[in-house]
């Protein structure tokens, strides 16, 4: 027994929205030439060589002619010459567009982000239209809003947690009062290094101000010790924890230091 038959053949269907297609003004032909000239072979020219002529057919590839997605990837003409979208993007019931932006050179984001602002107050949206911010940017704006209250928070919860180690009031103040010059240094740093103030800014600020309540800790500890066992003024007592304390703090820092040229994913992280 013989067979001619074919299991390697592959056929989609296109259903044609006919009332849509005249709301939008594209023509059923259109689509059909459209279609004729995506998945079929046509020529669209001749080349003439002294000797030969040449066809030259128009045609995808053939892994493209396999792929169902290829078609939202086709433009469709209306009779206007305007270009209809294939699908439009959704966020919840609404339709989307998303505009992306680079920062040029000297641009931090939050410049970028007032600018973005002032443009579309200028522009007079209308209000069923609703603009806001997105990926990096939205992180940046929701953490430099809470940013306040997370490190009044976290000070308070410092406060009262030191405040029960010590059995003191006044122990946990003189260890909280070495961040701020902390985070006045680290901003003080950018500004001379034209360095933009970003997510990963913000979160190494905070990695800063514990590494330095952590050190400030430790020469509290040294000192009080220092005081009660050795007799020592409370003068004396830090200054002998600040010379004890003050080369594990060097060779710390700098161990840090020599993972500052990382390279790779995630260096910006890293750094």
């Amino acid at each position: 027994m013989d067979s001619d038959a074919q299991t390697g053949g592959q056929e989609v269907v296109i259903n044609i929205d006919r009332d849509r297609a005249t709301r939008l003004g594209v023509n059923v032909q259109m689509l059909d030439t459209l279609l004729n000239n995506a998945f079929s072979q046509r020529q669209i020219a001749t080349l003439y060589h002294t000797l030969n002529q040449y066809h030259v057919v128009m045609a995808l590839q053939d892994s493209d002619t396999r792929d169902p997605a290829m078609l939202q990837q086709l433009y469709v003409i209306n009779d206007s010459g305007d270009r209809v979208p294939l699908s439009v993007a959704h966020q919840g019931q609404s339709a989307t567009s998303t505009i992306a932006f680079n920062l040029n050179d000297g641009v931090s984001l939050e410049q970028a982000q007032t600018l973005i602002k002032q443009a579309m107050a200028q522009l007079g949206l209308p209000s069923s239209i609703q603009a806001g911010f997105a990926g990096t940017a939205a992180a940046f704006s929701q953490l430099t809003a809470t940013m306040p209250w997370l490190i009044i928070a976290a000070l308070a919860a410092v406060y009262i947690v030191l405040g029960v180690l010590y059995e003191s009031y006044i122990h946990p103040m003189t260890i909280l009062s070495t961040l701020p010059s902390a985070g006045v240094g680290a901003l003080l740093l950018l500004l001379l290094t034209n360095t933009q103030l970003t997510v990963i800014g913000l979160i190494g600020i905070i990695l800063l101000i514990g590494i330095v309540k952590k050190n400030a800790i430790m020469m509290i500890d040294f000192a009080l010790h220092a005081e009660r066992s050795q007799g020592l003024s409370p003068q004396q007592a830090i200054t002998q924890a600040c010379l004890m304390r003050f080369r594990p703090i060097m060779m710390n820092h700098a161990g840090r230091l020599l993972r500052r040229p990382a390279a790779g994913a995630g260096q910006r992280w890293r750094r």
